[in-house]
């Protein structure tokens, strides 16, 4: 029997995944935990990050639904929380875009809004590496080098 095709998410459902995986260190966070599941002070050493940056990130893709956090105690009794990634599928294409733009709600286009006005707004969104311009080449001749 063939699987059926996976739910299409809303407006603000696609605003939040996508919003969540435009950062390149979400990806490689969402990479790690694909390994195995992990808390916040291994995968902080295992990917390079601080703690504090990590947590930022952690919330944005907990909240987006891509992963899920659990509070476990240690072996001494330390409470620590452990993310693993959650079971996820989505299929983009431009007819689910356009669906999904038709029931994208007041509050989240103000968001939208707000973010795109003052620019980036969230500490983790401000940890994103600046892109790079593309870099283009100009040759322009001299006249002494058009003569030749």
């Amino acid at each position: 029997m063939p699987e059926a095709p996976p739910p299409e998410p809303t407006g603000d459902e696609l605003l939040k995944v996508l919003s969540a995986l435009g950062n390149p260190h979400r990806l490689r966070i969402v990479a790690a935990l694909m390994e195995r599941r992990n808390y916040v002070s291994a995968l902080a050493r295992e990917i390079g990050m601080g703690r504090p940056l990590l947590h930022m990130h952690l919330q944005r893709l907990e909240a987006a639904g891509l992963i899920v956090g659990t509070l476990e105690l240690s072996e001494d009794g330390k409470a620590m929380k452990y993310f693993e990634v959650a079971p996820f599928c989505y299929r983009l294409t431009p007819h689910v875009i356009a669906r999904a733009a038709t029931t994208i709600t007041e509050q989240a286009q103000e968001k939208t809004d707000k973010t795109d006005k003052a620019g980036k707004t969230n500490e983790a969104d401000k940890a994103d590496p600046p892109a790079k311009p593309a870099r283009t080449t100009k040759t322009v001749k001299t006249a002494k080098e058009e003569a030749k």
